[in-house]
């Protein structure tokens, strides 16, 4: 409902009270001295006195006829109603009451008063002013309904006026090269005559592709914040109902409010909701989507040159794309927004860290080279979860203590200190970080140790954090090998202390399954395979997922890919065993001191690691000694008192010769 129609069902509202409060100051307010009567009560009353030769006092008001016995401050009172055509001096003399040659009553008129004949009109019209505000009521709530109905087909966009701009280049950064192409958009917006002298055309369309969470909303909003124009915002999803027809009307009243605002930037986020490819639909009928998407593609077909209304799009799916959206003359342009390397982290940590009273000793290019693969997303969210840490600790600064701790939220999830486990388990999961940290340390193709720790964070009993030297975009079969090592240490290390291993290795084992099968099918690195792309990925139009995986391949070649995929993990399993058991006092140590800090980091890490070791002083895991549920066999392996090993699908290799 609009403003005025608000207005005028709060004055009839008003009103209404209004009235009612009159009316009940009016007729129900009585002196609380006064006793209600009839009229021969009155007169009797008069009577008696005027025998007692007692003077009393005779009111009459419009409709109230009031007596008041006596001449003191308390008299009595008595009143009586009377209609207007009630003769007061007529009645007193049928009566016998001869007030006028009497001292003993005095006759006193009040004149009518204004507010009651008011309150007469206004009473004499309450029942149409209620018929009346009923049916404006219900004339109200129809026009409404048919607003509702005709303002269904009408576009969902927001319009935020570039005149006042909230967002600009300085607040986005990580993307300079997508900034320098939407420079150019804005160059077209502010100065087309440039171009257009010497011949060219605008760019009608422009795609922004690249995962969630790196920009591609912030960076459109600060195009029109930088061109000082109309922006209008509306997701993909907004433009499909239930019925058919309405995405298309909201299309083609998108445009017609662009065309009007020109020049001026159309948003559409998510894209892929409506771009998808155009198919026969399922059960051969017309899909809504497909409706929407012609509509789209005739209105950016149908633009004017001299319009200036440029169309932003975002999707991080841009493979599932119609290709006629695609091509020249509507999506003129895509631009990548990636994740950002080191360097544009260190430039979105500078504008988010705006606000922020850091440490002095805090460097943020410490800070971005410990948040590998972080999107400018996952850092704003990173400095304000350090930025809610130091107000919960009442602290006036945001210290490195504080950013730690929140990289290991945005990680792994929040702590779970008050989690309750057995010290067996604790001790398990310490032995298991270890063996992950231990064999990285080890391995030429890995990343420094960070941090380990026991502590529970989301689903994870501990983790161990590695940290890149430097940004990583290709990777050999060398790295591979390693990283399959040290994401089975923890495995090995279980089977080694504990002679047993636990579900807590669960997610390292598809973890390392999923990397070696993608070794043989899609990279190339098996000798036995060869280089061949083994198995299609379909995926159905309305889920964009993957759904399935097409096996174009033999069974032959089925069980030569598990075959390889097995070998692959045996040598990655060895290398760790062969790790672990050379190292195995210094990995007793280690946990030991794990079990007790509950975290490690890195420098304390490599510290014990390169602590000198008296082959005596840790003869067998002492910690475990004394733990309900672990009981230590007598096999000893240098000397050293262990669990009794079981047998493994992965047996330990027979030479322990670390490659």
């Amino acid at each position: 409902m609009s403003n005025n129609g608000k207005w005028i069902r709060m004055s009839l509202l008003l009103l209404l009270v209004t009235l009612a409060i009159v009316l009940v100051v009016v007729f129900f307010r009585s002196p609380s001295d006064t006793q209600s009567v009839n009229v021969s009560t009155i007169l009797a009353d008069i009577k008696t006195d005027m025998h007692k030769n007692q003077q009393d006092t005779l009111n009459v008001a419009s409709n109230t006829l009031t007596l008041t016995r006596g001449n003191a401050p308390d008299a009595a009172k008595e009143a009586a109603s009377i209609n207007d055509t009630f003769d007061t001096t007529q009645v007193l003399k049928d009566n016998g009451i001869n007030y006028s040659n009497s001292h003993l009553l005095v006759l006193q008129y009040e004149p009518p008063s204004a507010l009651g004949a008011w309150v007469n009109i206004l009473v004499s019209f309450i029942p149409f002013i209620a018929i009346g505000a009923l049916l404006i009521f219900m004339m109200r709530q129809a026009q409404g309904s048919n607003n509702q109905a005709l303002s269904f087909g009408k576009s969902r966009a927001r319009m935020f006026m570039g005149n006042k701009p909230t967002v600009t280049f300085a607040d986005v950064a990580g993307v300079e090269e997508a900034k320098q192409e939407l420079q150019e958009i804005v160059e077209f917006l502010k100065y087309p005559e440039k171009f257009v002298a010497l011949g060219a055309r605008i760019p009608k369309g422009l795609l922004l592709v690249g995962p969630p969470g790196t920009g591609k909303t912030l960076i459109s909003r600060a195009v029109a914040g930088e061109a000082g124009v109309p922006f209008f915002s509306i997701s993909g999803s907004e433009f499909v109902e239930m019925f058919v027809g309405v995405g298309a009307s909201r299309v083609r009243d998108l445009f017609d409010q662009a065309k009007r605002n020109s020049p001026c930037i159309v948003f559409v986020d998510e894209i892929d909701a409506v771009g998808r490819q155009r198919g026969a639909g399922l059960g051969g009928s017309h899909d809504e989507r497909e409706q929407t998407l012609n509509q789209i593609l005739v209105e950016m077909d149908g633009f004017d040159t001299n319009t200036n209304v440029i169309v932003i799009a975002a999707t991080n799916r841009p493979d599932v794309l119609d290709p006629a959206l695609l091509r020249p003359g509507r999506f003129d342009r895509q631009v990548v927004l990636d994740r950002p390397d080191i360097r544009g982290r260190v430039a979105i940590l500078q504008v988010h860290a705006k606000g922020k009273p850091l440490d002095k000793n805090i460097s943020l290019d410490t800070l971005a080279k410990q948040t590998p693969g972080f999107s400018g997303a996952d850092l704003s969210n990173l400095l304000n979860e350090a930025a809610i840490l130091g107000a919960r600790r009442n602290k006036r600064t945001i210290g490195m203590s504080e950013l730690e701790e929140a990289i290991d939220r945005v990680v792994a999830g929040p702590a779970r200190k008050s989690r309750i486990i057995s010290e067996r388990e604790k001790a398990i999961t310490a032995y298991h970080e270890v063996g992950h940290a231990l064999v990285a340390r080890l391995l030429p193709n890995t990343d420094p140790v960070h941090k380990v720790s026991i502590v529970a964070r989301g689903q994870a009993g501990g983790f161990t954090m590695l940290l890149p030297t430097e940004d990583r975009y290709l990777w050999s079969k060398p790295q591979f090998e390693d990283m399959l090592a040290y994401v089975l240490g923890g495995h090995v290390a279980e089977l080694i202390i504990f002679g047993e291993v636990t579900t807590g290795a669960s997610n390292d084992i598809e973890r390392v399954t999923k990397i070696a099968r993608s070794m043989v099918t899609e990279y190339g690195m098996s000798s036995r395979i060869g280089p061949m792309a083994l198995g299609h990925k379909e995926e159905l139009v309305f889920l964009g997922r993957d759904f399935g995986e097409q096996r174009n391949y033999s069974e032959q070649t089925a069980r030569e890919i598990d075959e390889e995929v097995r070998n692959i993990i045996q040598e990655a399993f060895d290398k760790a065993y062969n790790i672990v058991m050379q190292n195995k006092t210094r990995m007793i140590m280690i946990s030991e001191r794990l079990i007790k800090e509950e975290t490690l980091e890195g420098p304390l890490f490599e510290s014990l690691f390169n602590q000198p070791i008296n082959d005596d002083q840790y003869e067998s895991p002492s910690i475990l000694a004394g733990i309900p549920g672990i009981k230590l066999s007598g096999n000893t392996e240098q000397g050293k008192l262990l669990p009794e090993p079981v047998n493994q699908q992965f047996k330990p290799p027979s030479n322990a010769d670390l490659s």
